[in-house]
């Protein structure tokens, strides 16, 4: 399976999606590639925001390495499944889709947890460090679920 993160800026949400998904991927011996990307042009070519990276750190969750990309089209045609953290992604990436093939393959994240519910995951910019702390427990549970369906499907092929 491959996977894709969308988040504004591809600096908080979606590149710590991609690190809790691929530490939970290592963890349990699962086979998925992970990528995360965004809408901002401003911040692409960045590092992960600084505050991500420290609260991944106290998880043991290395985002050191991360750069910011954009959302292409072609995603569509790379990535099996593309979550998004919030209705303004959302709106994004749908607004890119070429088919009905293509909006399939697009779901909020959180809908892992609480399916059909459409829940977003706060940006936590100018939310301190306890903002962070809060995005990383929403994002753990559902890449836990993730995680979970993953090796369900694997284990029953």
């Amino acid at each position: 399976m491959k996977i894709l993160f969308v988040c504004l800026g591809n600096i908080c949400r979606s590149p710590l999606a991609k690190a809790i998904m691929v530490d939970k991927i290592r963890k349990k011996n699962l086979t998925a590639e992970v990528d995360s990307a965004g809408f901002e042009p401003f911040h692409r070519g960045d590092p992960a925001d600084r505050r991500s990276v420290e609260v991944a750190a106290r998880h043991g969750i290395d985002l050191d390495h991360h750069v910011a990309r954009l959302f292409t089209a072609r995603d569509f045609d790379r990535f099996d499944r593309i979550y998004v953290m919030d209705s303004i992604n959302y709106s994004d990436v749908m607004g890119m889709a070429r088919s009905g093939e293509d909006e399939a393959r697009v779901d909020y994240i959180l809908n892992l947890v609480d399916p059909g519910k459409d829940l977003h995951v706060p940006d936590p910019w100018y939310g301190g460090r306890e903002g962070f702390e809060n995005v990383f427990k929403m994002l753990d549970t559902a890449c836990e679920r993730l995680a979970e369906e993953i090796d369900t499907k694997n284990k029953s092929q």
